[in-house]
């Protein structure tokens, strides 16, 4: 029966990639939904023979505010023994708009992975910024649209379940510290596009939830597509102090992000692989302060194994 729904899932999603046009977060970007022990993947017995691989990424988005972004990262993971396995990934971006151009370094990703089973595993880790999110333009702060990370030492904790090839991931990243960012509409004139963004002064982001089903469908001996669903639940209302000191709730800043993606992944052979990724939101929160909105995005990925 599941396999039924998952076909109905595959259609859907596939249609509303290649046509859709909705404007929301694509993924939650700030960033547990592309480690690698949270991503689709096709076990067989030629990637069981390598203990370590190199990805090299790059990511195109288009934001809020007439921003487009580009993203790069670099990722080694190594599998040390049967049931462990540790992975590390730097990030880097880029944003462009209204004038405005900034790049830099993210942050650096460090995970561990157990396997209790052939079929449980179980993932633990961190986020770790590499920059501040306190940007600037002519000596002002800018929002957090222009910051290349979020500027929060966040906790990673995930499970993975397979059963018959349909894949679950249930995952929660939750900062334990909080960024620098000073932005306040208000210190810019009212002609200026940054007036309209969201003030961000002493931003405290909540933590968020996520659950991914996938389902990996073999097309043939080089090409498997692998469409996915993913709800992303932002636990609380996140909040920043205005001009005057008063802490503020930004209201519609909690609730549910759902996404939808589709991987195309290519084996040039057993050791060298590429990936073509999309994803798009199809329900989003009403207001998302941490200039992680995305109404599309695209990634191409370059993996060796060894």
């Amino acid at each position: 029966m599941y396999l039924s729904i998952i076909k109905s899932l595959t259609t859907a999603v596939l249609v509303t990639l290649l046509f859709g046009n909705t404007l929301g977060q694509g993924c939650s970007d700030a960033g547990f939904c592309t480690i690698e022990s949270f991503q689709p993947h096709e076990d067989n017995d030629e990637s069981k023979e390598y203990k370590n691989h190199i990805k090299l990424g790059v990511s195109y988005g288009d934001a809020d505010h007439s921003i487009y972004i580009i993203g790069n990262y670099l990722e080694f993971g190594r599998q040390t023994g049967e049931k462990l396995g540790i992975d590390f990934k730097l990030t880097s971006i880029s944003q462009n708009g209204n004038g405005i151009s900034t790049l830099g370094l993210s942050d650096l990703y460090l995970n561990a992975n157990y396997a209790v089973t052939n079929t449980l595993t179980l993932t633990l880790g961190s986020k770790v910024p590499v920059s501040k999110s306190n940007a600037v333009k002519d000596n002002l702060p800018l929002p957090m649209d222009y910051q290349s990370t979020l500027g929060t030492l966040d906790l990673i904790v995930g499970i993975g379940y397979t059963i018959n090839k349909l894949q679950l991931v249930l995952a929660l990243q939750q900062p334990l510290t909080q960024n620098k960012n000073e932005f306040i509409s208000d210190d810019y004139p009212a002609n200026s596009e940054l007036s309209n963004f969201q003030s961000t002064n002493k931003f405290k982001r909540n933590g968020d939830v996520l659950l991914r089903i996938s389902h990996p469908v073999t097309i043939a001996k080089m090409l498997t597509i692998t469409p996915s669903i993913l709800p992303v639940y932002h636990l609380g209302v996140d909040k920043y102090t205005d001009a005057s000191g008063t802490e503020q709730e930004i209201k519609g800043s909690d609730g549910l992000t759902l996404n939808g993606n589709a991987y195309f992944d290519f084996a040039l052979n057993d050791k060298n692989s590429i990936q073509l990724n999309f994803g798009l939101p199809f329900i989003v929160r009403d207001v998302r302060p941490d200039g992680l909105t995305r109404s599309f995005i695209a990634t191409l990925e370059y993996r060796y194994s060894f």
